[in-house]
C-alpha cells in the first residue's frame, strides 16, 4: 500500500449493526497498518461499543455522528427522501466529498444503490450499476454479476456489466485478458430469450475475452471468471448456492453425530472437514462491489459475522488501490472510440 486508505463504513447498517462493524474494525485495523476507517452512526452507541472492544478514537478511528438509520425493510425512495442524515447517506458523503476513499455498508441493498446512485452519479457510458460477488469455483473463484440490483435489463445493459467485471477480474483478481461468460439455460446458440441472444451478439464483436454462453453448473466448474446476467437471475443463484452450502454442512454434522462410530469417523476426517469449509465458507466471499459509480461502495451481508464483514473492508481497500471506477472509466472510453472508428 502506497498511501493511507481512508474508508467509511456504516455502522448502524444490516441485521447487527455496530456489534459486528465495530469488532470488523478492529480487526482491520490489525491486518492493515495504513488504513483509516470512520464510523458512521449514533456517536453515543458506538463509543459504547468500542469500549466493549476496548478500542479509542484516534487518527486512523474516528467517529462521525450520523442521527438516522435506514430500516432494512424500508422502501429506497422514503430512504432516499427522509433520511438524509442517515448513517449509510452520511457515509456516503464522505466518498462524495473526498473524505473517505469508499464506503461499505450492509444495510438495505436497495436503499443502499438508490442512495450511492443519487450521491456519487454514474461513469458516463453506464447506465445502471451493477453488484458482483466472488463465487467459489473448481479452480479458484468466478465473479458473478449483476446480483440484484437490475431486474430487468437489456442487452446493451449486460455488455456494460461485462465489462465492469472484467475490469473488477484484471485489476481486483489478477486475471489477464479474463474469461467473460454469459449466463444461459444451453450453452447452444438457439438456446436463450432475445435479450440473451442480443447481448451475446454484442459481447461477440467488443473487445472482451466472451467465451459463449454458461449453464447454471458451468459457474463452479470454472470455465469462465466473469460470469453476466440480470439481477433476478444473479441473485436466485446466489442464494441458492448458500442455501445449499448451508444445507449440506447440516447434513454433514447430522451423519457425523448419529452414533459413536460417526463421531469416531468425524474425528478422523476433521482435517478435510475444515479445509472443504474453508473452501466453501461463503463468509470468505463477502463483499459484492457497487460497479460504475462515480465512487466505491461495497455492500456486505446484512447478517454478516465480524470476520465476514472485515472481508468486505478488504475488498473496498482492493478497489482504492487499484483505482476501479477510473480503470473502468478507461475501459468504456476505449469501446467508445473504438465504435465511432467502425
Amino acid at each position: 500500500m502506497t498511501r493511507a486508505v481512508t474508508i467509511a463504513l456504516d455502522a448502524m447498517g444490516g441485521d447487527h449493526g455496530p456489534s459486528v462493524v465495530v469488532p470488523a474494525a478492529a480487526q482491520i485495523l490489525r491486518r492493515h497498518s495504513q488504513v483509516k476507517l470512520i464510523l458512521v452512526g449514533d456517536e453515543q452507541v458506538l463509543k459504547q461499543h468500542l469500549a466493549q472492544q476496548r478500542l479509542e478514537t484516534s487518527e486512523r478511528l474516528q467517529i462521525h455522528h450520523a442521527s438516522q438509520v435506514v430500516g432494512m425493510d424500508e422502501l429506497p425512495s422514503h430512504a432516499l427522501r427522509n433520511k438524509k442524515d442517515s448513517s449509510m447517506r452520511v457515509a456516503i458523503n464522505l466518498v462524495k466529498e473526498g473524505v473517505a476513499d469508499a464506503c461499505v455498508s450492509a444495510g438495505n441493498t436497495g436503499a443502499l444503490m438508490a442512495t450511492a446512485r443519487f450521491v456519487l452519479k454514474t461513469l458516463p457510458g453506464v447506465d445502471r450499476p451493477a453488484i458482483t460477488a466472488l463465487v467459489p469455483t473448481r479452480n479458484g473463484f468466478a465473479r458473478l454479476l449483476d446480483l440484484g440490483a437490475n431486474v430487468d435489463c437489456s442487452a446493451d445493459h449486460l455488455l456494460q456489466f461485462a465489462v465492469m467485471g472484467a475490469v473488477l477480474a484484471e485489476a481486483i483478481d489478477g486475471k489477464p485478458n479474463p474469461r467473460v461468460g454469459l449466463l444461459n439455460i444451453g450453452e447452444e446458440e438457439i438456446k436463450g430469450n432475445d435479450q440473451i441472444k442480443q447481448a451475446a451478439r454484442l459481447l461477440s464483436e467488443s473487445n472482451l475475452n466472451y467465451i459463449g454462453y454458461v449453464e447454471g453448473d458451468g459457474i463452479f466448474k470454472g470455465v469462465a471468471d466473469v460470469i453476466v446476467c440480470d439481477g433476478l437471475v444473479g441473485n436466485v443463484a446466489l442464494k441458492t448456492m448458500e442455501g445449499v452450502g448451508t444445507v449440506i454442512a447440516e447434513f454433514m454434522r447430522e451423519e457425523f453425530s448419529r452414533n459413536l462410530f460417526t463421531k469416531l469417523a468425524g474425528l478422523a476426517a476433521l482435517p478435510v472437514l475444515r479445509a472443504l469449509q474453508k473452501r466453501i465458507d461463503s463468509r470468505g466471499y463477502n463483499g459484492g462491489s457497487l460497479l460504475g459509480l462515480r465512487g466505491i461502495v461495497v455492500k456486505s451481508h446484512g447478517s454478516a459475522d465480524a470476520y465476514s464483514y472485515s472481508r468486505a473492508i478488504d475488498v473496498a481497500i482492493l478497489e482504492v488501490e487499484r483505482a476501479v471506477p477510473t480503470r473502468i472509466d478507461q475501459h468504456l472510453a476505449d469501446m467508445l472510440v473504438k465504435e465511432q472508428s467502425l
